[in-house]
Order: C-alpha cells, then sequence, then structure tokens
C-alpha cells in the first residue's frame, strides 16, 4: 500500500472523522466521507465545511461525502471506522456486506459498549469473519481533532497484530504535522484511549470544585494505574500505557480545554446536573457512558478502580462530587503501585 492514491472511505462525521478524512484527502487519497444524516452530507457538499462539528475549518476540494454506506465502503484500499462506541455494532453490521477483502479496516472509535461490556475492537472481532479481522487495526493517541485540523505537529499510534497492517495504516495517514508510531497491542492501544476519558471527568471535577495542579497530577497518576490494571487482566503489554496511547492521551485529556470530557467534569465539580451539560452538548463525551461501561467490566473482573467507581457514582447515582474526593483520599493506607 503506497503513501497517496488510495481510495480510503471514512465512516463517521463528527469531529474526529471530518478531522481525519481532512488529513487523508489533503494526503492525496481519493477519501469518501460517510455521514449519517443525509443534511450534514448536503451542508458539507455546499459549504465545504462541517459547521456542526468543525466549524471553521475548510475541507478539502478532493473530499467527497456520501450517507450510503455501500458507497463509502465497496472497493476501498482502506476503511475507517469514527463512529461513537455504543452505535458502533449497528454501523460494522451495515458496512459488512461490502468491506473488501484484504484491506486496512481501522478503528478510531474510543469506548466500551455498555450492553456487551466489549471493547470497539472485540465487537470488530465478534463481528467480522476472520479473513477481514486479521487486517484490523486502531488508531489512538493524543489528537484533539481542532489541532489536528489547524496542522498542529500531532504523534499517534497504529495498533495490530499484523506488523504489515500497522505499517500500511502509518503509512497512509503519516504526514508533515501527523506522525503516526506503530504498535502490536491492540487492546492496550484501544483501553488507553477508552479509560482516560473517564479520568477526564474525575480530572474536570476537581478543576470545577476549585482544587489545583497537585489534585490533578494525583488524579492523572493514579488514573494511569487503574487503566493499566484493566488493561492488564484484559491481555493487554504494560509498556503500552507508559506511551502515546496510555499517558499521553490521558495528560492531554485531563489538562486540555479543548476535552469534552473535561468540560463535562468542570460542570459537574460547579454543581450542574448530568442531563443539563449533556442537553447543552452537540458533540459526544464518550467518557459519560464509558465510565458506567468500564465501572461494570472492572467489577466483572474484580479489577480495582476507585477513581472510576467514584466517576460512576457522580454520574449515575448523584452522589456528590465533593463526598467523592473525599472518600478517595480517606481509603486506606497502601504502598504505591505504580
Amino acid at each position: 500500500m503506497g503513501t497517496t492514491g488510495n481510495r480510503i472511505g471514512v465512516i463517521g462525521a463528527g469531529s474526529w472523522g471530518t478531522t481525519l478524512a481532512n488529513l487523508l484527502a489533503k494526503r492525496g487519497h481519493e477519501v469518501t466521507l460517510w455521514a449519517y444524516e443525509p443534511e450534514l452530507v448536503a451542508e458539507m457538499q455546499s459549504t465545504r465545511e462541517n459547521r456542526p462539528f468543525l466549524a471553521g475549518i475548510p475541507l478539502s476540494p478532493a473530499l467527497r461525502f456520501t450517507n450510503m454506506l455501500q458507497e463509502a465502503v465497496e472497493g476501498m484500499s482502506l476503511v475507517l471506522f469514527v463512529v461513537p462506541s455504543q452505535v458502533a455494532r449497528g454501523v460494522i453490521r451495515g458496512a459488512l456486506p461490502y468491506l473488501p477483502d484484504g484491506v486496512p479496516i481501522v478503528s478510531a472509535s474510543k469506548g466500551v459498549e455498555l450492553d456487551t461490556l466489549m471493547t470497539v475492537s472485540q465487537v470488530f472481532e465478534q463481528l467480522l469473519p476472520e479473513r477481514l479481522y486479521r487486517n484490523f487495526a486502531v488508531l489512538s493517541g493524543p489528537s484533539f481533532a481542532r489541532e489536528v485540523a489547524q496542522e498542529m505537529p500531532t504523534a499517534v499510534v497504529a495498533a495490530a497484530q499484523d506488523p504489515e497492517i500497522a505499517a500500511a495504516v502509518q503509512a497512509a495517514f503519516n504526514s508533515s504535522y501527523f506522525r503516526v508510531y506503530t504498535n502490536d497491542d491492540v487492546m492496550g492501544v484501544e483501553l488507553g484511549g477508552a479509560i482516560k476519558n473517564v479520568i477526564a471527568i474525575a480530572a474536570g471535577i476537581s478543576d470545577g470544585l476549585g482544587f489545583g495542579y497537585n489534585t490533578r497530577a494525583a488524579l492523572i497518576t493514579r488514573g494511569l494505574v487503574e487503566i493499566r490494571r484493566l488493561g492488564l487482566a484484559l491481555g493487554a503489554k504494560p509498556a503500552t500505557f507508559a506511551g502515546l496511547a496510555g499517558m499521553g492521551d490521558l495528560v492531554l485529556t485531563c489538562t486540555g480545554d479543548l476535552s469534552r470530557n473535561r468540560t463535562v467534569g468542570i460542570k459537574l465539580g460547579e454543581g450542574q446536573r448530568l442531563n443539563e451539560i449533556l442537553a447543552e452538548m452537540k458533540m459526544v463525551a464518550e467518557g459519560v457512558k464509558t465510565a458506567e461501561s468500564t465501572w461494570l467490566l472492572a467489577s466483572r473482573l474484580g479489577v480495582e478502580m476507585p477513581i472510576t467507581e467514584q466517576v460512576y457514582r457522580i454520574l449515575y447515582e448523584e452522589k456528590p462530587a465533593r463526598v467523592a474526593l473525599c472518600e478517595l483520599m480517606n481509603r486506606d493506607l497502601k504502598a504505591e503501585d505504580p
């Protein structure tokens, strides 16, 4: 697979899907971007902009748009899925009849499915025949869509069990401002990208309560321990969590003003109710659902994740945020297990 001129389908026209489709089109690929909403397709075609999700960013003249999955999948040399984790299963099922053999199938979705407690890669593994799943990869790392769209230097990870697939994804996406590393730990890279959103809600809650940098640093560091614990229980490699998809993405999402999950946390810390916060947001804050699915998964596996537990109780049991944080500080004393 060469570096330019491939036919690529991008499934999902939120901020991240649109940004990656635009990056690929600017790289010289023939890119078709699928959006669920016909009205969004029509608007992007006429304005060359995705105003609901990526306002102010001009889209490449070469980028094509469709709301027909078949058009975005059939005959492509790479297919990228960037849809919310809770709807991924249905979208994959819709695309399945058209997925070509022998080409990379990439997921940039971040979350854990609530109904099954499966990661998105596990959903792909369940739905795809083996001949297709062997070409599967995930793309993750510290990357706010708007900054990538503005061509700010960014580094991410493409993970696949087959090193040739990882290298093909690397070659397709890598550019002067978007550096792609390869990795063979699909589960670790994916979990880092999913659960950091839960810890970012905790960091936002801390900020909203008026706590300082000390508190945030503690939450980030101990949050990484929780992500690593769950990862090891699911077969991930420890070293992955020290890299871009682990510590890198966690630091970004817990500290950056562009983080939707941190924003949810700040508003919770300031006393707003969750339903009011979500009603105001156009874009999905994946961490809200992932907090529930991750806490249920950790409970099933017997993995200790105290920050995740408190975020879950704040979100779903209306536990006061200040009480939750006090409980974290007053847990039984123990040795550090970094």
